[in-house]
């Protein structure tokens, strides 16, 4: 609640820049919710009480709903008004946040105390490791780069599958994004990679059933003749090393992050764009 009391700017008893009446009209027309009802005002009348009494008393999939729509306004006025953002990585931490409260990646078992919203040893114990991988030899270090993103993609609740063979072909492994199914190629080399890497990769998926898709992540990056010869329309979204470093520097969800370059890919065509383009600071 503390962190949202300073992403909301609730510390003086206000919310966001609403008055009264706006906020009334915005949770009427927005959310469907007599936010002036009495029972939202057992600890007080002011609109942030009002906001933390209604957050803890309606059902979760409710609380979820408002919280997305309320950073949805404030993203909305911060962004027209050309305000820097005053919250450290709110972003990646309103994301986490909202994983948590919907289970994602996991539960607390029963009886146990709840996982803390943002486990920050483990994000930097992964952050970590990705840069211990760039000391390692070419060999073992393919390897371990595919263990990292297994284990990477776990943490945010990906169902992340080990690498398999098919007959003729390698596939690096396999994760469940939105209900949606994904191989993954996965690479470490000095170069980036070309195009030719990702039309062997999108001939695999070719082979495979027509609701497959592929994340190609390739530590060095890719080559913008590769790209542009690869060219739109594809079933393969593009990830680099860079992209997982600002997921986990700003405590953007890899879930999160992974969703919003395929949602960018559907709408433009393109594999590729980067983590910090599609995320506000």
């Amino acid at each position: 609640m503390k962190f949202l009391d300073d992403l909301f700017e609730m510390n003086g008893g206000y919310v966001l820049d609403f008055s009264d009446n706006s906020m009334a009209r915005f949770f009427a027309e927005e959310l469907n919710v007599d936010i002036y009802d009495d029972t939202y005002r057992e600890h007080g009348t002011s609109k942030a009480k009002r906001l933390r009494c209604y957050l803890n008393k309606v059902d979760l999939p409710t609380s979820v709903k408002t919280l997305q729509t309320l950073w949805d306004y404030r993203e909305g006025i911060r962004k027209h008004r050309e305000r820097e953002e005053w919250v450290p990585n709110a972003e990646g931490r309103f994301f986490s946040l909202l994983n948590r409260m919907q289970g994602k990646p996991d539960a607390a078992p029963a009886g146990e105390p709840p996982k803390a919203a943002f486990d920050l040893p483990k994000i930097l114990a992964l952050k970590q490791r990705l840069i211990d991988l760039s000391s390692m030899e070419p060999h073992p270090r393919g390897y371990a780069f595919e263990v990292w993103l297994r284990d990477a993609f776990n943490f945010y609740g990906l169902e992340a599958r080990e690498p398999f063979r098919n007959k003729g072909e390698q596939i690096d492994g396999s994760f469940v994004l939105q209900g949606e199914i994904y191989l993954l190629e996965a690479k470490w080399e000095s170069a980036k990679t070309s195009a030719a890497d990702l039309h062997a990769f999108q001939g695999k998926l070719e082979q495979k059933a027509a609701w497959a898709r592929g994340l190609f992540v390739s530590n060095s990056g890719f080559t913008e003749d590769g790209l542009t010869a690869f060219g739109r329309g594809k079933r393969v979204v593009c990830m680099d090393g860079l992209d997982l470093f600002d997921a986990l520097d700003r405590e953007l969800p890899l879930n999160l992050a992974i969703d919003r370059k395929v949602r960018r890919a559907a709408e433009t065509g393109l594999p590729f764009e980067r983590i910090r383009d599609l995320f506000s600071r």
